[in-house]
This record gives structure tokens, sequence and C-alpha cells, in this order.
């Protein structure tokens, strides 16, 4: 049996469980901690050893990302992360690079953890949602404050430490109104990186009806078309939208680099804080349990029969999806939001308006910053075709 996995994969890492200083209503990963009512959320350094010596051995490559998120991952302390870069320089083989991502809420930043994550070159992914009056809406501590300031000193922090750093941004039925207060205010906050991730909840686990927090299809289409406007005639090459770069890799033929659009799943799984292996990070119910992380086991269970079946039923696709001018570049969105029943009875995205809207808007000003990068040159050089479209 090969220690190593066929294809690369990656794995997210959830050190302290579902545990977190803040309770959004919108998370949909608080309520994981009862699979696990009888213990407490943290990895052990045991586990923690295991976990790291199986995942440096069973990936192919020579770089692997490990992504540390949760809950939030700052409440194990920093000699664990301290731990945990000293595991990855044992274990590392020759000619592996070791990298570390980890996904925080911010409030937690201090001085100390912001100096540890320039030192050792990590990258931190910090939860934002735009201008306080529409973070505060959902994204409040245990005791109900609000959390938009301490979110802000911990991002001016990590800035003034050299930290390299993205925004996570969620789009819900707060915030989905004002497009353009929410990313010029990331925008003005010295970001550089934006990722916009809908709020897509089911009221039940069997319910086809949306939360009260979800964002709606058509507003979401909108959001994201001003936005892009907005980027396209005053940000591209300084800001970069990661919706905006996917759709740019689908005009250019490449890989979109991100699952929820690509033709199949499966590479991306989690790790609980006990060392549990999950299909996805959307997916941590016990139906979906793949084993327990061992350096002698990990390749098998990521390649095994029951994954590959996972990752290749996103393509099982609807007809309304595959007659669909966009599919190319959606490939039908993530499973987990298949949420509505097309013509033929399968499973159709509820975001799928949100989506045809956006990239058939974009998409002439993207195929001509395709155009310029086939060409060598800078894919800034679109003005014309905006001026065109304008005119």
């Amino acid at each position: 049996m090969s220690t190593h996995t066929m294809q690369p994969f990656h794995l997210m890492i959830k050190p302290a469980g579902a545990t977190c200083n803040l309770a959004c209503a919108y998370c949909y990963y608080l309520e994981k901690a009862q699979l696990y009512p009888a213990g407490r959320l943290r990895m052990t350094e045991e586990t923690l050893e295991r976990v790291t010596a199986a995942y440096l051995q069973a990936s192919p490559g020579q770089e692997v990302v490990f992504g540390w998120q949760g809950g939030e991952p700052l409440l194990t302390g920093l000699d664990f992360f301290r731990r945990a870069v000293a595991l990855q320089q044992r274990y590392v083989r020759p000619g592996q690079r070791a990298v570390n991502a980890l996904q925080t809420n911010g409030t937690l930043i201090d001085e100390a953890w912001a100096a540890f994550f320039a030192a050792h070159d990590f990258l931190i992914g910090i939860s934002i949602d735009g201008p306080a009056d529409l973070h505060d809406v959902y994204r409040r501590d245990c005791g109900g404050a609000p959390t938009a300031a301490r979110v802000e000193a911990g991002l001016h922090l990590l800035q003034q430490h050299g930290v390299q750093y993205n925004a996570l941004a969620t789009v819900h039925r707060a915030n989905v109104e004002h497009p353009l207060r929410v990313y010029r205010h990331l925008v003005d906050l010295g970001i550089e990186h934006v990722q916009f991730i809908p709020i897509v909840e089911r009221e039940s686990p069997t319910s086809s009806r949306v939360t009260p927090w979800s964002v709606r299809p058509e507003p979401l289409g909108a959001f994201f078309c001003a936005i892009f406007d907005h980027w396209a005639r005053h940000d591209v090459g300084r800001v970069f939208v990661q919706l905006f770069e996917t759709a740019l890799s689908g005009w250019l033929g490449s890989s979109p680099g991100l699952c929820t659009f690509a033709p199949s799943c499966g590479r991306a799984l989690v790790v609980e804080h006990n060392g549990d292996l999950y299909a996805c990070d959307h997916y941590v119910a016990p139906e979906y349990l793949r084993g327990t992380v061992t350096s002698e086991g990990l390749a098998a269970l990521v390649d095994g029969a029951a994954q590959r079946r996972f990752g290749v039923a996103k393509a099982d696709l609807s007809a309304t999806c595959r007659r669909c001018p966009v599919l190319r570049l959606c490939n039908g969105d993530c499973p987990k939001h298949r949420l509505c029943a097309a013509e033929d009875g399968k499973p159709i995205s509820y975001l799928c308006p949100a989506y045809r809207r956006f990239f058939a808007h974009s998409g002439q000003v993207l195929q001509a910053m395709a155009g310029e990068l086939r060409a060598g040159r800078p894919a800034t050089n679109v003005m014309d075709v905006l001026r065109a479209m304008e005119g």
C-alpha cells in the first residue's frame, strides 16, 4: 500500500473543534460540538504529532499547506502552534516544505500572536463582513457584544508586523444590499485579497428552506456585479477578489482553483480535534466520517472508494445545468447549495440565479483580460473594452 496519495489533497485542521469565543448567528460549525459531547474540544500533543507526520508523509507534492480553522483555532494558545511548527520541521521530507494558513475571527490577535505569525510566515485569513453596522449584525461574541472594533484592531496588528493576510467576508441578508459599502470598507482598511462567501444554511438538515440570515440569490447576483464593475474600473491588479480570479481562470481554460466551481471535489478534507477525518468542511457528519488519521492509513482514506464516490457525485448534474451557458465556469456550484429541484427532479444550486447573472455580466471583460494575458500583456489593459461597453 502506497503511503502517498495519487493526487494532491488538502487538510483543514480543527485544533479546537467547534469551540469559539464568538457566537455568529450564521455559523454552521458550532453545532458540530454535539458530535463529541463527552470530551474537551482541544487537540492533544499526541494527536497533533500523529496528524502532522501523517499529512507530510501522505502528501505527494513539495509544498504542504496546513490549514488551521475552527471554531476559533487561536483558543488552543501560542504554545500549541509553536509545537505545531516544530513538529512540521521534524517530519518534513527532504525537498518538502510545510506552510501554514490560519483562519481566525481576529478578536484574539495581540502583539505576541502577530509577532509569531510574522516570524513563521503564516498566511492569516481574517473574517470581517464590512463596516461595523453590517459586520455586527450577526458576528457577535458569546455575551452578545459587537466584535467589529476588536477584529479591526487585530487586523491592524497583522499589518504592523508585516503578516501576510486576506479577508473572508460572508455575504448574508444584512450586507448583501450594500455591495460597495462592504467592498470599499475592506479596501480602505488596506485589504488587497478578499474572499466573498455566500451564507446559505438550511433551517434543518432535511429542510429545503433557508435560515433568515441566508442570502437571497437575486440580491447576491447584484452584489457580485456591482463590486465587479467597480473593481474592473479601479482595482484590477491592485485588489484580488477570489471569485473574479476564479472566473478569469475559467476563461483562460485553467483549473478554477476553488472546489466550489471545480468539476469534482473530495480533495479537501477535515481533521477534527481528535484526529477524525471527514469528507469536507460542509459534511462533518457521522455518515461522512472516513476514519482516524494515521501515518499508515491516511493516503488510503483520502484515495478510498467512499471519498472518490463523494468527489465524483458533484458531476451528477441536472439537465438544466448541462445546457447552461456558464456551466464551464460554475460546474453546478457546491453540492451543499443544491437545495432546489430542477425540471428533471435533480437537485440544483439555490444560488444558480446569482452565478448565472454574475458570470454572464462579467464575461466580456474577463474574456478581454484573458486575451491580454495570452498575448503577454497585463490584464489591466481592459479600459478600451469598458469604454466600448459604456459607449
